[in-house]
């Protein structure tokens, strides 16, 4: 009876035991589960649990230490490890693996103690004599490494051991072992990855090129995405100087990471090696838009910008270096040093340029002021590609100002002139070049100013010829003058002119009801004045019986020959065309520009033809352009000749053609602009016409009253060079048996051809923004 008390006892004393052992288990097996789907935080709890209910439960710490390397935390893994040594302290692996968590965490002293632990449970554990070489190798200890490397390999000839050993003998600059080391590692393994890109590098550095680039790229057939097979590859390139397949490779490592700082500091070495400077620039700022402190990019770009010549660049990055090291003085030296080169590397021998601002010189050497005048005041500046260090009028020294806008040296002088017929101005830059400029000293002059009437056309003895009986006109004109004008009055009107230019133009609008001549005062600023009477000449308002639209000029311009655009071949053969269609009827005046640039057309259409309208009097204008053109943002353009792809401010912008025409739109009746171009757009319409009513040549209403007509070969789509359009366009001129063709027939005969050929649509409308009274062009036969 006794006997059964004492045994229930002891069964309901270790009850519970045995209960807890069974939870933890299946704690820990569950947690084994989620490491199986990688779901180590999951793992990690199970386990802890399982700790929870059994303390002393080794395999769970040993689970639990490898869950937390496989998601980084390695402090907790060796924790873990250490927790699991007191159960296991016979177990060498335990040790092992403690090694080389405290290895990964570069505390390198434990590291080693845990490694001799292993080692001395087992002096066959291969795996314990690899970590602790390892860790001498990271602790520079390259002769023990050596030693336990000689271990392993005697204990298990394995392609990792061989690597390894290989590494430490490389260290030792021991290059021949290294390299055997690695040959054999390779051997063994024909897939070590790690093997092939150290024997490449080895073997680089022994100038076997050829054999490095066959392991590189062994290893990149492994791994395609082995970053750091690319770079061993790229400096075997540049060792073979092929610097284009070498920054290639670098490039495809910086697809992989592009935040990646190394690659783009070895990209821009390798462009800076092959003189690609601002490549190199690129990438030596990208480095340092990543790491602001990367004081070597730093020195690299300013050497680049060197290079290239942009030395305020570099000093600029030369001075941010310095700053970021401190006041070393080996930092220190060096900015100096860069900066007596940079100094020696600006060096020139060209003279400063003195400019003469106020005042502004006669001529060159003639220099003008008020009779009278005994102090005057000069401002000027000095151009040149140094700094000044000196300038002198009359043995005077004067300071100069640095404009830091527009880099160069200003100055402001007060000079007593009395008594002087000359000043010699000497300026010398930091170099010591010098440059002296004599002018002579001319107070004032006597000679009054001379005054041209351009447009009305004015005949020289005083005649302007009205081109309408329009009750206001605008007169445009020229001052010559030795002096600046001081103000211009034109029957009591004020003109517009610039009052700081010589011979200055001028321009007024006038009211010239019941008036037969104008008067022109104009009083320069020295009191010269000059008045100049015109008689208003009306007779040639009058339009010309026989040609209703009164004298008419035609324009060709012909854009072929391009620069970066397609050249045509069609603007030369449409506008050979046209001036044979054109032989028939009363043009006065043809016209043809060939290839011209932006200038050339800003210049022609603002001023040349302006004038040429305006001096001739010139009653109905046809204007052909046939060339390349674009219809950009709501914009129409016409391609000059040197207009570059890339750059729609290099191109004519149609607008400006509109804004040149209303300078003259008052002195033309009837203007037709012909555009043959691709691509025109529809920005020069005001408004399409509702139908094409073909006119009258007897409709007096149509010859008199203004009309501003353009006709496109295409609006928004692109037209081809062989021109549908020109060709029907000269037909119906010269097939017409009639005395005159008004543009709208034309217009619907080219319409009806071009859409039956091609899918562009001509257009035809009024010009925006010029006055149309209604009126058409017509072309009148001979």
């Amino acid at each position: 009876m006794k006997t059964s008390k004492i045994l229930l006892l002891i069964f309901i004393t270790f009850l519970p035991a045995g209960i807890f052992c069974q939870n933890a288990k299946k704690y820990f097996k569950t947690g084994e589960d989620f490491v199986e789907v990688a779901n180590y935080n999951d793992a990690i709890e199970q386990f802890t649990k399982a700790i929870d209910l059994e303390p002393d439960y080794a395999d769970a710490y040993m689970a639990r230490a490898n869950a937390y390397e496989m998601i980084g935390k390695y402090e907790e893994s060796a924790a873990d490890y250490d927790r699991a040594a007191t159960f296991l302290s016979k177990n060498t692996d335990v040790f092992y693996h403690s090694a080389r968590l405290y290895y990964l965490l570069g505390e390198y002293q434990k590291a080693i103690e845990k490694a001799d632990f292993s080692i001395q449970l087992k002096r066959t554990n291969v795996d314990a004599y690899r970590i602790k070489a390892m860790i001498l190798v990271a602790m520079e200890r390259y002769e023990e490494a050596l030693e336990n490397c000689n271990t392993a390999l005697t204990l298990k000839e394995t392609s990792e051991n061989f690597y390894l050993r290989g590494l430490v003998n490389e260290k030792l600059g021991r290059f021949n072992p290294a390299e055997e080391d690695y040959l054999k590692a390779v051997g063994k393994d024909g897939r070590n990855i790690d093997a092939y890109i150290a024997l490449a590098e080895l073997r680089l550095q022994l100038n076997k090129l050829p054999f490095a680039m066959n392991h590189v790229n062994r290893a990149l057939e492994l791994d395609p995405n082995n970053r750091k097979a690319y770079v061993v590859r790229s400096k075997i390139y540049v060792a073979q100087m092929d610097y284009p397949k070498a920054i290639d490779d670098i490039s495809k490592n910086i697809l992989m990471n592009t935040d990646d700082e190394e690659m783009y500091f070895i990209r821009g070495c390798y462009y800076q090696e092959f003189t690609q400077h601002p490549n190199a620039i690129n990438d030596f700022t990208k480095v340092l838009m990543l790491n602001p402190k990367n004081a070597e990019a730093l020195y690299k770009r300013a050497y680049s910008y060197e290079q290239i010549a942009n030395f305020k660049a570099a000093i600029k990055d030369y001075e941010a270096m310095m700053a970021l090291t401190g006041y070393d003085p080996e930092a220190e030296k060096l900015m100096e040093e860069t900066q007596k080169r940079l100094f020696e590397l600006h060096r020139e021998s060209n003279q400063p340029v003195i400019v003469i601002l106020d005042p502004k010189p006669r001529d060159k050497a003639l220099l003008q002021f008020p009779k009278g005048s005994k102090v005057i005041t000069m401002k000027g500046q000095i151009e040149d590609e140094s700094d000044i260090k000196a300038l002198q009028i009359n043995d005077l020294q004067f300071p100069v100002v640095k404009n830091e806008e527009t880099g160069f040296y200003e100055f402001l002088a007060a000079l007593d002139i009395e008594g002087k017929e000359d000043l010699m101005i000497a300026a010398t830059d930091v170099y010591d070049n010098t440059r002296s400029d004599r002018y002579t000293i001319n107070l004032t002059e006597v000679v009054p100013p001379e005054v041209y009437i351009l447009a009305p056309y004015a005949s020289d003895d005083g005649q302007i010829f009205m081109d309408s009986n329009n009750p206001n006109i605008y007169v445009e004109g020229k001052i010559e003058d030795e002096s600046l004008i001081k103000s211009i009055i034109i029957n009591g009107v004020l003109a517009s002119y610039i009052p700081d230019e010589i011979n200055p133009a001028f321009s007024a609008n006038l009211d010239i009801l019941n008036k037969n001549k104008i008067l022109v005062t104009v009083e320069d600023i020295y009191g010269n004045r000059t008045e100049a009477e015109f008689t208003l000449n009306r007779e040639s308002a009058i339009l010309s019986e026989a040609n209703p639209m009164g004298k008419t000029w035609a324009i060709f311009i012909e854009n072929s020959g391009y620069e970066t655009f397609a050249s045509l071949e069609g603007p030369g053969k449409d506008v050979s065309l046209m001036k044979a269609a054109l032989v028939k009827y009363q043009v006065h005046n043809i016209i043809h520009k060939k290839n011209m640039t932006k200038s050339d057309m800003e210049r022609f259409f603002s001023i040349e033809l302006r004038d040429l309208v305006r001096s001739n009097r010139v009653n109905s204008l046809l204007i052909w352009y046939a060339g390349h053109g674009k219809f950009i943002n709501e914009t129409g353009y016409w391609i000059p000749t040197d207009a570059k792809r890339d750059d729609e401010f290099t191109y004519f912008n149609i607008n400006a053609l509109k804004a040149s025409m209303q300078s003259y739109a008052n002195y033309v009746t009837h203007t037709l602009v012909i555009t043959d171009a691709c691509e025109s757009g529809p920005s020069f319409y005001q408004a399409m016409r509702s139908d094409n009513k073909v006119k009258s040549c007897d409709d007096w209403q149509a010859t008199r009253f203004k009309s501003s007509q353009v006709f496109s070969s295409a609006g928004y789509e692109l037209a081809i060079d062989n021109s549908q359009f020109t060709r029907t366009f000269a037909n119906s001129l010269a097939n017409n048996p009639d005395a005159c063709i008004p543009i709208e027939s034309i217009v619907t005969k080219v319409t009806s051809a071009v859409v039956k050929n091609n899918q562009q649509k001509p257009q035809f409308g009024k010009i925006a923004g010029l006055e149309d009274e209604d009126g058409t062009f017509f072309f009148i036969s001979k």
